[in-house]
């Protein structure tokens, strides 16, 4: 399951996502209402957790814009305990979900499951392409009888790819939405990474590749 995180608080942002990624969710973290809106609206997300006070752009303000645009993605707001009227907001713009701060992590992971299960378009847990399975349940590659385990990293990569098969992504892209925008990483880990998932499609005697275009970037496509 892939979260997106708009937190302005550093420390409560690196504290959510360091319990989410504990349990298997791969999480994309902003800090302020822009980045947040252009986040929801580039990638496929399967629940969005959205403060409702932040720079440049207010949580209900980027809510508001993306249920006006037709994004239907699971929506929990964290609003400031006591404030009533920011929840009624929230609930009356499309929120799925509100949780008054200070929160319990267990209650947090508890409304976020609650809410995923309510989606009202299913999205299949496991990815397919050609004759490759991909499971978000226990980050593995399958194919036929044949299993693959992936590193969190392989699995953000893989799953990126195989969500949009055949479109190219450059290394600079491929760093920015997998390492994050903080990272130190530099763009020959993208390359490292790439080369592991070869390896692995390879073993499993997939029927999809992960191809090269100089200067443009990788994507994953099914061998004719």
């Amino acid at each position: 399951m892939r979260i997106l995180l708009a937190e302005d608080e550093v420390a409560m942002s690196e504290a959510v996502v360091d319990i989410l990624d504990y349990h298997h969710y791969a999480v994309d973290a902003v800090y302020n209402g822009a980045d947040a809106l252009d986040y929801a609206r580039s990638q496929n997300y399967d629940g969005i957790i959205l403060d409702i006070m932040m720079p440049r752009m207010d949580g209900i303000e980027v809510l508001r814009r993306l249920r006006s645009e037709g994004n239907r993605t699971p929506v929990l707001l964290l609003t400031a305990k006591g404030e009533v009227e920011d929840r009624i907001r929230g609930l009356d713009a499309g929120a799925d979900d509100y949780l008054p701060k200070p929160f319990a992590m267990g209650e947090l992971l508890a409304r976020l499951r609650a809410m995923l299960r309510r989606r009202e378009s299913y999205v299949p847990d496991v990815l397919e392409l050609g004759n490759v399975a991909l499971d978000p349940a226990r980050f593995e590659l399958r194919c036929g009888g044949r299993v693959q385990s992936l590193s969190k990293l392989e699995y953000q990569i893989m799953e990126l790819l195989m969500r949009n098969p055949g479109m190219t992504f450059s290394a600079e892209t491929l760093l920015e939405r997998v390492w994050g925008c903080d990272s130190d990483a530099g763009v020959g880990a993208v390359w490292v990474y790439i080369s592991y998932l070869r390896k692995k499609l390879t073993a499993l005697g997939a029927d999809v590749e992960i191809a090269s275009r100089r200067g443009l970037g990788y994507s994953l496509e099914v061998r004719r």
